[in-house]
């Protein structure tokens, strides 16, 4: 199999990830000039991320489902304790040599408040699946939501 590089691996990504998020009729995200709505009756502002964890490993072998149950439950779930959502995923693009190269990923969904205690926790579980495992990057998608509980 062909590997490709790491930048042509997350502009697949990206452009994968923003086809998801068109098909689903996502708005575009506020911005300082557009401020975002207000949430209707009983529903609450939230962030969304979606983090898209690859789980080939570039020196050889795959994120065993053990080593992914470890991160989750010692670095996301503490991060996190309110809760989460893991859904089995496989990341697939077109590698240099014209063949289709498929991975085995796992995607972790985040509602919470906008805050930086929350910036920060993201960006450390991504840096210590990153380091971990050796990977060149993980996918971070957000959105801002209304949510009810």
């Amino acid at each position: 199999m062909t590997r490709i590089s790491s930048s042509a691996r997350l502009r697949t990504m990206a452009l994968a990830g923003a086809m998801i998020a068109a098909l689903a009729g996502c708005a575009a995200l506020p911005s300082a000039s557009r401020p975002a709505k207000a949430c209707g009756a009983g529903f609450d502002g939230f962030e969304r991320d979606t983090l898209y964890f690859g789980r080939a490993i570039p020196a050889g072998g795959q994120v065993s489902n053990a080593q992914w149950t470890g991160f989750l439950d010692t670095t996301v779930t503490p991060a996190f304790p309110q809760g989460l959502t893991v859904i089995d995923a496989v990341g697939q693009w077109r590698g240099a040599s014209g063949g289709v190269v498929r991975e085995p990923s796992k995607l972790v969904v985040l509602l919470h408040p906008r805050n930086a205690k929350d910036n920060t926790a993201i960006a450390g579980i991504i840096d210590v699946y990153r380091k971990n495992f050796g990977q060149e990057a993980v996918l971070q998608e957000r959105q801002t939501v209304c949510v009810r509980f």
